[in-house]
Order: C-alpha cells, then sequence, then structure tokens
C-alpha cells in the first residue's frame, strides 16, 4: 500500500487511518456497539495485513479500553512497535488542555497503549479555559521528551488553529503537523476556511467520520445495525440535516450502481480526489477494513466528483467546541462525538 506524508513532520502513513472508537468495552454511559478485545484483535490484523499503518484512538474512547484493547492487540500479534502509527487524543478529561493534565494524560495513554512514545498527540478540541501558550509549551515538552514524535489538533474554529500555529511559531514550539476535523459528503464546511489553514501550515488532514457515520454507507436515512439505533450523538450530528442531504446520498448510490461497488468506496474515493491524506474509517468487521482498502483502487472522474457535490448546501457548524456564551453546537461538548 502506498504511504503518504504526515504533513511537515516525516511520518508516513497509509491513506487509510483505522479509527479507535469501535475498539473498547461496550457500556450504557458511552457506546453500546463497541467491539471486544478478540474483534479488535482481528480488525487490527486485517488492517495491517492489508498495509494499513495508521491507527487512531483517544483517552476518553470507551472510558479508556479503547487504548488498552489497542495496546492489547498490537503486543498479541507480535507487531513491531515501528511498524505502526499510532495516534491518541488529550481534552475530554479532568483539565481540558492545561498543562498538568496534558502531562498527566499522556501517560495514562501510554501505559494503557503499552508503549513508550505516541507517534501522534492529537488535541481533541479547543480549550478556552487554557491559555493557547501553556497548551502548546506543554506538547512541545513531550516532544523534547521523546514521548510524542508529532502533533495534531481536532474539530475547531480555524483562527484557533491559526493562533495556536502561529504561538508555536513565535516560541519555537512544535507545530501541529495534523488535523482531523469533520469533513465527508454531507458535511463540508470546513472547505471554507479549515482547509486553506491546513495548507497554509503544511498540515495533513484526516477527516473524522468520513463515512457520516454509516448514511453514506447505504441508499436509506436510517439503518439497522446496532449503531444506526442506538447512537444519540450520531442522530444530533446528522437528522437536523437529513431532508438536505438525502439527494447527496442518493447521488452516492447512483454513483456506486454504476461502477458496481459499495456506496462506502464511492464515499472514500471522494475524499482522496479532494487531496485528503487519511480519512479515519471505524471498522467493527474485518470485512469493513477489505471494503475500505478496496476503495483505494477506485478513481472518480472530475465530472462525477463535480454531481456528487453539486446538491450541497451550507450546513450548522458540527464539531468545534462552541464559544463560551453561545448555545452549544452539535457534536462538541461530549467526547462520543468523535
Amino acid at each position: 500500500m502506498r504511504r503518504v506524508k504526515l504533513g511537515h513532520s516525516g511520518i508516513e502513513v497509509s491513506p487509510i487511518c483505522i479509527g479507535g472508537m469501535s475498539f473498547g468495552r461496550a457500556s450504557a454511559d458511552y457506546h453500546e456497539w463497541t467491539i471486544g478485545p478478540e474483534e479488535t484483535r482481528t480488525v487490527i490484523k486485517r488492517a495491517l495485513d492489508s498495509g494499513v499503518n495508521f491507527i487512531d484512538t483517544a483517552n476518553c474512547y470507551a472510558h479508556g479500553t479503547s487504548e488498552e484493547y489497542i495496546g492489547a492487540a498490537l503486543r498479541d500479534l507480535g507487531v513491531r512497535r515501528e511498524d505502526v502509527v499510532l495516534a491518541s487524543k488529550v481534552f475530554f478529561n479532568e483539565g481540558g488542555l492545561s498543562r498538568e493534565a496534558i502531562l498527566r494524560e499522556i501517560d495514562g495513554t501510554l501505559s494503557r497503549l503499552g508503549t513508550d512514545y505516541l507517534d501522534l498527540y492529537i488535541i481533541h478540541r479547543f480549550d478556552y479555559d487554557t491559555p493557547i501558550e501553556e497548551t502548546m509549551e506543554a506538547l512541545d515538552s513531550l516532544v523534547r521528551a521523546g514521548k510524542v514524535r508529532a502533533l495534531g489538533a481536532s474539530a475547531m474554529y480555524a483562527y484557533q488553529l491559526h493562533n495556536m500555529q502561529v504561538a508555536a511559531e513565535r516560541n519555537g514550539w512544535t507545530k501541529f503537523t495534523s488535523m482531523q476535523c469533520h469533513y465527508n459528503l454531507l458535511y463540508r464546511e470546513d472547505e471554507r476556511e479549515m482547509v486553506p489553514v491546513c495548507r497554509q501550515f503544511g498540515m495533513a488532514i484526516t477527516p473524522y467520520s468520513p463515512l457520516a457515520s454509516g448514511h453514506l454507507t447505504r441508499p436509506t436515512w436510517e439503518g439497522v445495525s446496532k449503531r444506526a439505533t442506538t447512537d444519540v450523538v450520531l442522530r444530533n450530528k446528522y437528522d437536523a440535516d437529513r431532508e438536505r442531504d438525502m439527494p447527496i446520498v442518493e447521488r452516492v448510490a447512483e454513483v456506486a450502481a454504476n461502477h458496481g461497488v459499495p456506496m462506502s468506496r464511492v464515499a472514500l474515493a471522494w475524499h482522496w480526489a479532494r487531496g485528503i491524506e487519511a480519512p479515519v474509517v471505524g471498522c467493527s468487521k474485518p470485512e469493513c477494513v477489505d471494503d475500505a482498502v478496496a476503495a483505494l483502487d477506485m478513481k472518480l472522474s472530475p465530472e462525477e466528483v463535480a454531481y456528487l457535490e453539486e446538491p450541497y448546501t451550507a450546513h450548522e457548524l458540527v464539531g468545534p467546541a462552541a464559544r463560551p456564551g453561545e448555545k452549544p453546537l452539535a457534536g462538541t461538548t461530549n467526547p462520543n462525538a468523535k
């Protein structure tokens, strides 16, 4: 499988990242649809055997058991540490992005994953309660200490990312090399400002929810999987725009039928046609890995890309943490939101 650069870090990753939200102990207060340690090992083995080397998780996923299951799987499979690129996140924890929290949480993450360093450490959201300089200096100290190779950011406003990068530049600290934003055919708001800012700073883009939590994998809006029927966060992210988004779903189904492939391959191929480095794909079965890998062979024509994009209209923001005093945005205050 080909490799792509993770921004300016020099790290090479597969153009598919396996998302760790599907892994971990299922619970009523988190997600009921996550998979256990044996199933996690099976999915990770299939991914590694297929050439995928990039795995993403977070300290809060399944109350830390996502990291535990991933670490156990890699040990059980005898994977050499240098053969896998591990990413995790910090924010949905006591202290947010304060120096104290960052220094505490990295040690917990490393312990659960069973490794002495992370390839990529991502801030999960922007922290309004901590000065930018405190956060960036603390993150830089992890890089200098060898606990982290590179830094990434996740859903936020573009001006916030810009300000954090400028603070790092001004003080000689490590800058972010990747952005894990909410981006797919049903939600393209980050094309306006976030994507240009990322490119300005030489960052890779690794979107979460590239399949819109399953809405781009089937011709009907409602699904029958356990996640589709129990995930309240999923509904909060997408149901309000059902009427305006169904025409896009229908076009994905049409293009997929023309090619004789599943809809998910069209939805993923659109990302690479857009120049995206590595969408983060959640896989609860090895067959999902197979389908994502097969999508790499699919090429959409410029006409098909335009046809898929044409029905899109502006959406309310979903992802960035609301500013103090603002009404919370969908999918922003709960770690289940990705």
